[in-house]
């Protein structure tokens, strides 16, 4: 019997240490936020077990509006999305998992102006981001002590779409490698199109080239922005900005398929529109799309996986404005939202058996967070 009351504490013990994170947080740093004391990157302990948030460290950097975390955790990637003449930077930090600190490695040049997203391969090989107002995309070499070289491809795109305002040239959104990483899905929200390229990670110069069909023309208008895959099955979803509405596509080797075009907000929803992230829970039941504008709020569908296609289970208030960015941890308990300018980031417990939300009165109060991205701690 004592025996057994002791495994239980140790197998215990091991499951809770097993479910410790790193919690990173990418800010605005200028204007408001800058006023209001915001210094860059944020690391808190995240304890899934429990739903505890715990500070940790925090490093100064320029407006790194997007983060990506490299394989086991030791590098991470930001833009800095400065606003400032013809092009930003992408800036590359060593990350200790035993303190919790980071260390700023180097700065390059991302090949446009206003980086907004940033993606790095599985092999450590290429860093690769989204200029949105250079309406460009570069791919970065990245060395072997994680630091970057000059991008060695700049992908200029051109056109423009419906929305004179919003629409007037290109402005490319993500760069999004496939779950293979055979592919890059690139969003355009200027000309409402994804863009397909086969990606190699050996290649020394230029890993990007055009896929067959490579280009997917979206509804004019909708201003296509991030894109997700279902775990495991051939689907692909595309939140559309402009539009308040996801994409959902049958994807292969490249190709995606239309499959279905549904809102983001309720029937009859008159209030401002502006689309912002997308993601699918663990297991592939459930996929949120954040909605901006007036609404500030989740919406929650759950997805047949024999169709891909899906339904709509309800909308949750992300209890804060303008939700840019938001997240769900490893474990799929908990779904965690950046409001930029409600200053918080909010903690959701989600219902394994409908996907609905409830607020667990959690937050993180910080100026302007606006990216969220997760690590495992050994």
């Amino acid at each position: 019997m004592r025996f057994t009351y002791l495994l239980v504490l140790l197998l215990l013990s091991i499951s809770g240490y097993t479910q410790q994170y790193y919690l990173f947080i990418g800010t605005y740093t200028e204007g408001t936020a800058g006023k209001n004391g915001s210094k860059g990157i944020y690391v808190y302990r995240f304890d899934a077990t429990a739903g505890s948030l715990t500070p940790v460290s925090t490093i100064m950097t320029d407006n790194p509006s997007y983060l990506a975390m490299a394989p086991k955790g030791n590098f991470l990637y930001a833009v800095n999305e400065t606003h400032q003449g013809n092009t930003g930077d992408v800036s590359a930090f060593s990350f200790d998992k035993k303190t919790g600190r980071l260390a700023f490695l180097d700065k390059q040049a991302s090949g446009g102006s206003d980086p907004c997203y940033v993606t790095v391969d599985k092999h450590r090989k290429w860093v690769m981001v989204a200029n949105y107002s250079g309406g460009s995309y570069a791919a970065l070499p990245v060395k072997a002590d994680g630091s970057l070289a000059p991008a060695t491809q700049v992908v200029q795109r051109y056109g423009n779409g419906p929305n004179k305002a919003r629409q007037e040239k290109a402005h490319v959104h993500s760069t999004i490698l496939t779950p293979d990483e055979k592919y890059l899905a690139v969003c355009d929200l200027g000309t409402d199109q994804l863009s397909v390229l086969r990606f190699d990670y050996t290649a020394t110069h230029r890993p990007l080239t055009p896929a067959t069909d490579s280009v997917v023309k979206l509804q004019p208008g909708v201003g296509p922005r991030h894109s997700c895959f279902y775990p495991g099955k051939p689907f692909a979803y595309v939140i559309d900005e402009l539009g308040g509405t996801v994409d959902a596509f049958h994807y292969s080797n490249g190709k995606f398929t239309p499959l279905q075009h549904v809102s983001t907000h309720p029937v009859g929803y008159k209030g401002d529109i502006g689309s912002a992230d997308i993601h699918i829970a663990p297991g592939g039941k459930y996929l949120y799309a954040s909605n901006r504008g007036d609404a500030n709020s989740l919406a929650i569908f759950s997805i047949d996986p024999a169709t891909g296609r899906l339904t709509s289970k309800g909308f949750q208030s992300t209890m804060g404005r303008t939700p840019r960015n938001f997240m769900i941890d490893p474990t799929g308990r908990w779904l965690l939202v950046a409001n930029q300018n409600g200053n918080n980031v909010v903690l959701f417990r989600i219902d394994p058996a409908t996907g609905m939300l409830t607020d667990t009165g959690k937050r993180i109060g910080l100026p302007a967070p606006v990216c969220l991205k997760m690590e495992k701690i050994d």
